[in-house]
């Protein structure tokens, strides 16, 4: 079952390629088809697919400008009006919760990026739902049966957002712990990722998910419009994320948020963080670490 859904993503996401491109791909082995996590296409250099190991040219002919365009077009069905909103933010997000990452000239409108032209690169994330992937933590996490705010906690590329999207999952259906009203604040599309209005990826039936406005502002129209138990946001990196999230907690609502970061000292070495650690809003603090092709969790306690 795994190997067709991971097979099922790696066909949506090729399939948004220009037709030179998408055979290329195509001609992968399967078994790495089924373990890519993204294709890297960059003008004047071979398309690459990115593995757990490190990132592979495939070998073909260069990508032509030409061909990133056709891409947006594809992405896009036709319509690139209909996704400007996303293209000013650099990406675009396409059915099955497969991300686009663009690059190129930005096009400035009185201080903000109104669009981007003579694009140059694209990164095409897999989206792949790792399901139970909270199993090592959730226990932990709810005592009693009952989410407590957390922190998720670890540097990039260690799963953050993927243990964010499956704990979300499992709070809002009940499962393996009390169900809850949630609320996720998912300002770049990469939880959820919002298709039309539906998730493309499973982040439960109790969860109303704000995408594509800045975090702190999404955080306070939740709770005003949404009502949670829960509100969830993934990386924290601006002072008035901390202020929203310290309204959201003086409101009695559990909290459930990553940021970057290796350590505790790390966090509190930052001025940012440190500001948020001594607000005292988070019970737990959940640090993750990558050891080899694998994970490893410690929990500790705070305040």
């Amino acid at each position: 079952m795994e190997q067709m859904i991971r097979e099922q993503a790696y066909r949506q996401v090729v399939g948004v390629l220009p037709p030179r491109l998408r055979q290329e791909a195509f001609s992968l082995p399967l078994q790495d088809q089924c373990r890519a996590e993204e294709l890297r296409l960059r003008v004047g250099q071979p398309m690459s697919a990115v593995f757990p190991e490190g990132e592979r040219p495939l070998g073909g002919e260069p990508v032509r400008a030409g061909e990133l365009e056709q891409l947006v077009e594809i992405a896009s069905r036709a319509s690139v009006h209909a996704v400007l909103d996303q293209l000013r933010r650099g990406y675009l997000t396409v059915e099955g919760g497969h991300r686009i990452g663009l690059c190129g000239t930005a096009v400035l409108r009185e201080g903000e990026i109104h669009s981007l032209r003579q694009l140059s690169s694209a990164a095409i994330r897999v989206a792949r739902q790792v399901r139970n992937a909270s199993d090592p933590v959730l226990g932990r996490l709810c005592p009693g049966g009952k989410l407590v705010s957390t922190l998720i906690l670890a540097p990039p590329g260690a799963g953050k957002t993927t243990l964010l999207r499956d704990l979300v999952r499992r709070v809002s259906d009940g499962d393996g712990c009390q169900p809850r009203r949630v609320s996720l604040m998912d300002e770049r599309g990469e939880v959820a990722a919002l298709y039309s209005g539906c998730p493309q990826l499973d982040v439960g039936s109790r969860t109303d998910v704000m995408e594509g406005c800045p975090k702190a502002r999404g955080l306070m129209l939740l709770m005003r419009a949404m009502n949670p138990q829960v509100l969830a946001v993934d990386e924290i990196t601006a002072p008035e994320d901390v202020a929203a999230l310290r309204t959201a907690a003086g409101c009695g609502v559990t909290l459930l948020a990553t940021a970057h970061g290796n350590s505790r000292e790390d966090l509190e070495r930052r001025p940012l963080y440190r500001a948020l650690m001594e607000a005292g809003i988070f019970q737990k603090l959940l640090l993750i670490r990558r050891e080899g092709t694998g994970r490893s969790y410690q929990i500790e306690e705070l305040g």
